[in-house]
């Protein structure tokens, strides 16, 4: 399985945004883009998908932005790369369909159907919170800076 950029820069502004969740404040896009270094141009196109996919939600106006529709501990992998990975899983062409339709359905049966539901199972497991947590504690501590 292979994730896009456009996948892979969803999730961490997902991650991001979970981080600030329980504040309860709308993030704008241009924050998310320095906070991360992502284009905002690139990034406007993603939160269109991840708000048309049900993941975030947002509020107009100067104090205007975007907020995830879910507590990150209800929200998972498989739903924000759902919604801006188009498909995430697409059946596999047939190889040997007509000559040898018996190899075709062992092979979907016994490794491509089985494949597909151990990552989307995977993915069902690890929630956003677990990805907050993660990233805390691989941050750089030593990124601080102190001001005497």
């Amino acid at each position: 399985m292979r994730i896009s950029a456009k996948g892979r820069y969803a999730l961490a502004a997902v991650i991001l945004m979970a981080h600030k969740y329980s504040s309860g404040e709308y993030i704008t896009v241009i924050s998310i883009s320095e906070k991360l270094g992502i284009s905002k141009i690139y990034l406007e196109q993603v939160f269109s998908l991840l708000k048309r996919g049900k993941v975030v939600t947002s509020v107009k106006g100067a104090q205007g932005g975007y907020r995830l529709s879910l507590a990150p501990s209800k929200m998972t992998v498989l739903d924000v790369l759902s919604a801006v990975e188009m498909p995430l899983f697409e059946k596999s062409e047939e190889t040997v369909g007509d000559k040898a339709p018996h190899i075709e359905a062992a092979m979907r049966l016994a490794v491509f159907d089985i494949l597909d539901s151990s990552v989307k199972n995977s993915m069902t497991k690890i929630t956003i919170e677990s990805l907050v947590v993660e990233a805390l504690k691989n941050k750089d501590d030593n990124a601080l800076m102190f001001y005497i």
